[in-house]
């Protein structure tokens, strides 16, 4: 890189991309075999630096002469010593075709964070993450992504290879089915978010298929960081007993967001920050595709993972994931905040899960729906018809009636005059012993029960606008409460102009 192209990231580097100078085989092609190209294989290798402060993504152009049957990328890139409580250096890396780099566009062919250090393409084949297909002649891009930037800057090398020759016949996926046999009307566990080799986890989709089978799971989504390559991977493992979703983590630097059921081959773009609003463009096109915004994780710490673009746009907010850890209970308590102040986005839990020993299930929401399928489950959790569990051996059921019969479940309103007396029973099987059953309102927590697996509580529509349910494990550090076991989405009372959902 020159020092003109390093002064030019140095002014850039507020915006959010650069592009850099292109890298050309048209030598090679007229017989200069260049730096590799002999026996139908061009190569050429990239190196530069990025400056602290670089641009979130910068673009690395690659002239693709016709004839190409193979892109293959390797980059690396140095990790210098820093000071104690200062970022090092992190580089992510995908891959644009000759349709170009527009946010949103039909250019997207592969994304693998810091997952991997090499991908290749093919019309019959790619790199889990990468989406295989034609490789037509134009400008492609190496997208480069500098996570975070040391002082002394980034220093990398990309080499890029292309093997020559007839492509194969392009492969069309296979996508699960949108239905499975299910149990007609009934509750229905799910993990609405996992990862596979298709990202940066560690299993196969058949390893997570068989792990969500042995945790007693009706349903999982495939959510891959950035990418829908592994749509077409699940097919196989789909059946009578397992309903297979596909979706997408959309991981921009502002937070992290569940694309959710979404239709087969979807993909959503992430390359946005929050002052950038542009959210509501991508949450509206996620539902376009059938599916549900949904925030993950959205008080984790890990650099750019908490949620900073706000709620408006969330169908549901995941206040619960993995083992149950501090961020989530201040999750938990921003989603019972916005609650009390009348914005109701339904809760969700999912595992996360990545690799061993991450437990897939652990937790698990357990939804209402009309039927195992991909709109009976979506419709369930889009209600609130749900609650979260930390395992298939957790079953709850929590209801809220009146005097003269009339009962309302999860997600439901019961309407009754302000005045008028209401019970909320709650009932709990599989909790550890000594289990504490809560029972929470926008004032907060009214009723506590230990050591038993049912409670119930009377209270009035004046009194509480909802009343939800928690199970907890006994507090170990007063007066802060237990982790969770299990959650419950609210059930409403009183009349419709009382707490209400949100606008979305």
């Amino acid at each position: 890189m020159t020092d003109t192209t390093r002064r030019a990231l140095l002014v850039t580097g507020a915006a959010t991309a650069f592009t850099l100078k292109a890298v050309s085989f048209a030598q090679a092609e007229s017989g200069d075999s260049g730096d590799g190209a002999s026996g139908g294989v061009l190569r050429r290798t990239v190196s530069g630096t990025l400056p602290f402060g670089a641009p979130d993504f910068v673009y690395l152009p690659v002239e693709l002469p016709r004839g190409v049957r193979e892109l293959h990328v390797a980059y690396s890139y140095e990790r210098p010593a820093v000071p104690a409580g200062t970022q090092g250096n992190a580089l992510d890396i995908g891959l644009f075709d000759e349709r170009g780099t527009a946010l949103g566009g039909r250019g997207f062919r592969g994304w693998s964070g810091g997952a991997r250090t090499e991908f290749f393409v093919r019309a019959d084949a790619a790199t889990p993450g990468y989406v295989a297909g034609p490789l037509r002649a134009g400008t492609w891009y190496v997208a480069l992504g500098p996570y975070t930037v040391a002082p002394q800057g980034l220093a990398y090398t990309v080499t890029i290879t292309l093997r020559l020759g007839p492509s194969a016949p392009v492969v069309r996926p296979a996508y699960p089915p949108e239905r499975a046999r299910g149990r007609g009307r009934d509750w229905y566990r799910g993990d609405c978010h996992l990862h596979t080799v298709y990202s940066d986890g560690r299993r196969t989709p058949a390893e997570v298929a068989a792990l969500a089978r042995a945790a007693g799971l009706d349903f999982v989504v495939g959510t891959e960081h950035n990418t829908h390559a592994g749509h077409g991977a699940w097919a196989e493992h789909a059946g009578d007993d397992l309903l297979i979703l596909l979706g997408e983590e959309v991981t921009t630097r502002n937070g992290h967001v569940l694309a959710l059921g979404t239709d087969p081959g979807t993909f959503v773009d992430w390359r946005y920050r929050a002052r950038e609003n542009r959210f509501g463009h991508f949450a509206r096109a996620i539902r376009r595709a059938g599916g549900l915004v949904v925030p993950a994780h959205p008080q984790a710490t890990c650099i750019g993972c908490a949620w900073k673009f706000g709620f408006g746009d969330a169908d549901a907010v995941e206040v619960w994931n993995g083992p149950y850890t501090p961020d989530d209970e201040v999750a938990l308590a921003g989603w019972d905040a916005a609650l009390a102040r009348g914005r109701w986005t339904p809760a969700m839990g999912n595992s996360d899960a990545h690799r061993d020993p991450d437990r897939v299930g652990t937790p698990q929401t357990v939804v209402l729906a009309e039927e195992l399928s991909r709109a009976a489950v979506l419709d369930g959790l889009r209600a609130g018809r749900s609650y979260v569990a930390e395992s298939s051996a957790v079953a709850v059921d929590f209801t809220v009636a009146d005097a003269r019969g009339r009962a309302a479940g999860l997600g439901e309103r019961l309407a009754v005059p302000p005045d008028e007396p209401v019970t909320a029973r709650l009932r709990v099987t599989g909790a550890p012993a000594g289990a504490v059953l809560r029972l929470v309102t926008d004032q907060g927590v009214l009723h506590t029960a230990q050591g038993t697996d049912a409670t119930e509580w009377t209270t009035t529509a004046a009194r509480a606008a909802y009343v939800r349910a928690e199970v907890r494990r006994p507090a170990t550090a007063p007066p802060l409460p237990g982790a969770l076991v299990a959650l419950t989405n609210p059930v409403f009372l009183g009349e419709p102009a009382g707490l209400r959902p949100g606008t979305r």
